[in-house]
């Protein structure tokens, strides 16, 4: 955008750029007459596929759920489609970084909690995500810094009629969409996606988090599709019980149900969110809101302090640690990985 073009929706003014992904970019922004910072989406109006448009709907449909971002504006702007939303801070792929890519049980065991309410309500609203991953669960700020926060319903679509509630038909031979790597199995094997695949989706995402990677993690290939024909044979072949080695039963039980879920089952999100908070409980944790990440930055910033008062602070920088960054981070969307999305355009 040009000098003259730093302005949406005549209140809202484009600032820095702070994060890009496969069908866009995004930006803070100000609002002139309030001051209060948002996010702002650009998506090119010549853009092959594009979806920002479809995405504001999405969000529009969910508005008032917690964890849901506010669109504030959707409109065109000169040569860009532009979304105007909540700003919010770093991705849970962010913070598993800066914890050195491990989650504790405790962190894992809260996040679980908020997770699993945040599929359901997007599931009440008859919409699946088809792209749960950490890069899409957003941290808030301020007041809500607690909060975990969904994002990029670019893959979202509509599993049943909302006032009918007539399931969408089973169907197969479909290109895979989302991302390989947290893919459900019968995602792998080209059957239309339904409840019980963000359901899986999420059970490999905690996976990720307690395991600090997933068995089907950096394998090669000569293309894309033998990649993720190594990927759904990995996942396939390795036993619930191997990948939930060590871990409580209650991993492998969430696992296993929601793998043994038909095409049009209703998952049952007390059920999951029950054997989850019973373990909670049982390993004597308090629901605090103290997240690996809140007690690593706060010793990030004790030893930058205290390194500070000996004189070791270089270049005048007293603390050279992640925490400064992660303060700093405002990625309301995810950055592309190795294994992405495959395509935005399967809503049929």
């Amino acid at each position: 955008m040009s000098a003259m073009d730093l302005r949406v929706g005549n209140k809202y003014r484009i600032g820095r750029k702070i994060g890009s992904g496969s069908f866009g970019e995004v930006y803070i922004g100000t609002n002139i007459i309030s001051g209060e910072e948002i996010a702002i989406k650009l998506e090119s109006v010549k853009a092959r596929h594009p979806q920002l448009e479809y995405e504001a709907r999405v969000y529009k449909s969910l508005a008032g759920g917690v964890g849901i971002p506010f669109v504030r504006w959707y409109g065109t702007e000169g040569d860009y489609n532009c979304m105007v939303y909540d700003l919010l801070g770093p991705s849970l792929e962010d913070l598993f970084n800066f914890c050195n890519r491990k989650f504790s049980m405790k962190t894992c065991l809260l996040l679980m909690d908020q997770l699993l309410s945040r599929i359901e309500y997007i599931h009440a609203k008859s919409f699946i995500h088809r792209d749960v991953k950490p890069d899409n669960f957003i941290m808030g700020i301020g007041k809500r810094g607690n909060q975990v926060n969904v994002i990029d319903f670019g893959l979202a679509k509509k599993y049943r009629d909302p006032k009918t509630h007539f399931h969408i038909p089973y169907r197969e031979n479909k290109n895979l969409t989302g991302t390989a790597r947290y893919a459900s199995i019968n995602t792998h094997l080209g059957v239309e996606q339904a409840r019980r695949d963000d359901m899986e989706s999420l059970g490999y995402v905690v996976l990720y988090f307690l395991r600090g990677s997933l068995p089907w993690q950096g394998l090669k290939a000569a293309s894309k599709k033998q990649k993720y024909d190594r990927i759904m044979e990995k996942k396939m072949t390795t036993p619930t019980e191997t990948l939930c080695r060590g871990l409580p039963n209650e991993f492998a039980i969430y696992l296993n149900y929601t793998r043994s879920l038909r095409f049009d089952d209703k998952p049952d999100y007390s059920y999951l969110r029950k054997i989850f908070r019973d373990l909670f409980v049982r390993e004597g944790y308090q629901y605090d809101y103290v997240f690996d990440w809140t007690v690593y930055k706060y010793q990030k910033n004790a030893e930058a302090v205290a390194n500070a008062a000996g004189g070791k602070a270089k270049d005048g920088v007293a603390d050279g640690s992640p925490a400064v960054r992660v303060s700093r981070t405002r990625n309301p969307i995810p950055r592309t990985g190795r294994e992405t999305r495959e395509t935005g355009r399967d809503r049929t």
